[in-house]
């Protein structure tokens, strides 16, 4: 028997969304106008003003693109899942893109965060490649919580920069600003070096699927343009704003203070917040403050290091999932974590931090990723005429990724160390593809149109059953345990339903859904197929209706109240839980979790 058709919960509210999107998004403000003054590769100086705003203007324009992005794709709107409405090798190629984005994203955070901590210069190298390791051990157990880090600290940042604005309002001019010379090939060189800002839009592509839905809409037919939106235009108003102001700011200092700015570029922030709070209130307190900013933003990119990380591992456990890498890397250890897939985030920005000299190096391996990355996306959606554009956001989308194409075409011609690392990301990760679909006995053919519909996924009918719920006990184990012989025992008394509920539990975010949805099948899974095969065996010998239920989810609890709503048992059994303390300490407590959010009209019975 077939489980039933479930739906990861949307429990992502705009505000979560948003405070995710600042998790990365926001941090660039952290690095870009440091760079943009007094990096050697054009070394603009007062002149890089309106390459900065051109930058945040085109952000302004991706985090428009990327509305209608989540308004067409409410069940996962990244580029592996938007591109593959187009092509499959192009989507894996986007995926790849972003896995090079995510890899450099987790190397440059985290030495970031090292310099604003304070670390010695000649012991940032090491630190950022011990602190990258630290946040892969602590990966393996699958916290749960590290996640919602962004959301807390995104407050205290945004406080930190409108405090740094204020105090800079009364300093603020343009006397210090010179203008760009008429060298076309060299601003636009500076243009593409500075694109880095863009960093972290993908982000809310992929959070579509958890999104809390609008008004009026299903899960059958969901929608989540309002949630997405409002999230976006906040973020991206914060950053682009902020930005602007922060950078008028660093070139409102006086002109003595050039080698300072040129010789700490790298952690400006920290620089204006103890400039201005000298210049305003007094040193103590400027060095004070100087102090606390850096703290908040280190602790705001370390977090960025743990998601970049933590999207690596979901992203590779994805392509595993859907035939496109090794099998293996689909594999859980006892904590839901995909074993090979952490091995490999953890170790490939370990490299990357490695091989590195400095900041500015990482950075010139970052752009070429997320542009490229952006560009398959919106590519991928302006030349896709099944979906519902109107006419004028097509041509912006268009219009936008032809922009960045020429950007990816420029970051290529000019820096070859980049060119090279995203080659080998691609190139490894294509032939990594084609090997394992060589195992499994996929040969590539080419038929016409109306065959190719005929065996399409989609054209199966989709057919639900439709059963009473009146009397029903839904049970939830993750072994053949005594727990189940009492829900069958009460099933059996009360003449109910019996639902048997198994939640593959996946320590990792789960990214987008592809356009041709994952198999989700109990009996592919033989620890959930010994548990259904049993009970359904026994359920027939006993004359109880027993049905499985078979789901993935990267929060258990959450789950299982999600079926235990939509079901309308009467009754919810559980297991006592058996964790050790530091796992319950890192994971939390499942049956605390339901319990608390447990609706008072369903009966909880714990069973230890």
């Amino acid at each position: 028997m077939e489980s039933f058709e479930v739906h990861r919960p949307r429990n992502v509210d705009w505000k979560r969304a948003a405070g995710l999107l600042y998790g990365d998004w926001g941090t660039s403000k952290a690095y870009v106008t440091g760079f943009a003054f007094s990096a050697s590769a054009f070394a603009l100086g007062y002149q890089s003003y309106p390459i900065i705003l051109t930058v945040l203007f085109i952000t302004a324009l991706v985090a428009y693109n990327y509305t209608i992005v989540c308004r067409h794709f409410p069940d996962g709107g990244g580029v592996y899942s938007a591109a593959r409405n187009q092509s499959r090798t192009l989507a894996v190629i986007g995926a790849l893109l972003l896995v090079a984005n995510f890899t450099v994203t987790a190397a440059m955070s985290c030495w970031t965060a090292m310099i604003y901590f304070g670390i010695p210069r000649e012991y940032v190298p090491i630190a950022t490649m011990g602190f990258i390791l630290f946040i892969g051990f602590v990966n393996y157990f699958g916290p749960k919580h590290t996640g919602s880090i962004a959301v807390s600290l995104a407050a205290p940042m945004i406080v930190v920069v409108i405090f740094i604005i204020l105090l800079s309002l009364p300093h603020l001019t343009t006397k210090n600003l010179e203008p760009l010379k008429p060298d076309f090939s060299t601003n636009w060189i500076a243009l593409t070096s500075l694109i880095l800002a863009l960093s972290g839009v993908e982000a809310i592509a992929n959070m579509t699927g958890v999104m809390k839905l609008d008004p009026g809409s299903t899960m059958e037919n969901p929608c989540v343009s309002k949630t997405s939106t409002k999230a976006i235009f906040i973020i991206a108003i914060e950053c682009v704003v902020g930005t602007a102001l922060l950078a008028l700011a660093m070139f409102s200092l006086p002109r003595e203070l050039e080698p300072l700015l040129r010789q700490r570029w790298e952690d400006m922030l920290s620089v204006l917040a103890e400039q201005y709070g000298t210049m305003t209130i007094a040193p103590w307190f400027g060095k004070l403050f100087s102090t606390i900013t850096g703290i908040i933003v280190g602790l705001l990119l370390v977090s960025a290091v743990n998601t970049a990380i933590g999207a690596l591992i979901a992203l590779f456990y994805m392509l595993a999932r859907d035939g496109e890498m090794p099998h293996s890397f689909s594999k859980l250890n006892n904590y839901g974590v995909p074993v090979f897939p952490l091995i490999i985030a953890t170790v490939m920005p370990f490299i990357v931090a490695s091989i590195s000299s400095n900041l500015e190096s990482l950075m010139g391996l970052y752009a070429i990723g997320v542009v490229g990355a952006i560009a398959v996306n919106l590519g991928s959606c302006t030349f896709n005429f099944k979906i519902s554009i109107k006419w004028y956001e097509r041509i912006v989308m268009g219009i936008t990724f032809i922009v960045l194409f020429a950007m990816e075409l420029t970051i290529a011609k000019t820096r070859q160390d980049a060119l090279f690392f995203a080659v080998c990301i691609v190139g490894l990760g294509l032939g990594a593809r084609s090997w394992v679909q060589r195992l499994a006995g996929y040969r590539t053919l080419v038929v016409k149109e109306h065959i190719a519909a005929q065996i399409a996924p989609e054209s199966v009918p989709n057919f639900k059953i439709n059963i009473d719920t009146s009397k029903s006990i839904l049970v939830a184990a993750r072994g053949l345990t005594p727990v189940l012989s009492f829900a069958l025992e009460e099933a059996r008394l009360r003449n109910a339903t019996l639902y048997v509920l198994f939640v593959k539990e996946i320590s990792i975010p789960i990214l987008g859904t592809p356009s041709t949805p994952i198999s989700i099948r109990w009996q592919d899974d033989p620890e959930a197929s010994k548990i259904m095969t049993t009970m359904l065996a026994l359920g027939e010998k006993y004359n109880v209706n027993v049905f499985p239920i078979y789901t993935i989810s990267d929060n258990a609890a959450t789950t299982i109240l999600d079926i235990t709503a939509t079901l309308g048992v009467d009754m919810l059994i559980l297991g006592a839980s058996q964790r050790q303390a530091m796992v319950k300490i890192l994971r939390g407590n499942l049956i605390d979790q339901v319990a608390n959010s447990l609706p008072e009209s369903i009966q909880l019975i714990i069973h230890g």
